[in-house]
């Protein structure tokens, strides 16, 4: 886990509150905190890959997510397995479709790009939704939080999208200070 105190979380933090203001509307603090912690547990490899099958193998396919998710046809033993699997689902989803859109096709080659992504952005939606649903006993404080992911998924990936773009002008300074200097 990287500590609270990481500057990572910290440029995250900022990068995601300024974004989703600006060019969402996303005020919320839940809802920025919640993605930039997000961001900054995803920079583990273990935490991104985090739900395993029956065979104990990481499961990278969102289809088979959602078939693990699953209490009455599926393996889940319960229905906090559900939610847990719904929940990292979403996160995928909405992490994936905001960092890397361009990476999505290679989990399943499709035909069309746009299907293949409109269906991420429905799971993930869909996903969040599912966990605001458990919204008694420890979980009712984040249910409406979830709730709030689940309306502005779209806009949230917009944002992440936006975050990724500052990344990559920060990798390369002078690529973006030169084309100040033109202007």
């Amino acid at each position: 886990m990287i500590p609270e105190s990481h500057p990572l979380r910290q440029l995250f933090q900022e990068l995601v509150g300024r974004h989703y203001a600006e060019e969402i509307g996303i005020r919320d603090p839940q809802v920025v905190a919640y993605v930039s912690h997000l961001l900054t547990e995803f920079c583990e490899a273990d935490q991104l890959f985090k739900i395993h099958d029956v065979a104990d193998r990481p499961l990278a396919d969102l289809g088979e997510m959602i078939l693990e998710s699953d209490p009455v046809y599926g393996p889940a033993p319960s229905f906090d397995r559900e939610r847990q699997v719904r929940k990292h689902i979403g996160d995928y989803a909405l992490f994936f479709a905001g960092m890397f859109p361009e990476s999505i096709n290679q989990f399943r080659l499709r035909r069309h790009r746009l299907e293949n992504f409109v269906e991420w952005m429905k799971a993930g939606k869909e996903s969040y939704q599912i966990v605001s649903k458990f919204e008694h006993f420890e979980y009712a404080k984040v249910a409406p939080l979830f709730a709030h992911l689940s309306r502005e998924f779209e806009g949230c990936v917009y944002g992440l999208n936006m975050v990724k773009n500052d990344l990559q002008e920060m990798q390369h300074p002078i690529v973006h200070r030169s084309n100040e200097l033109l202007m």
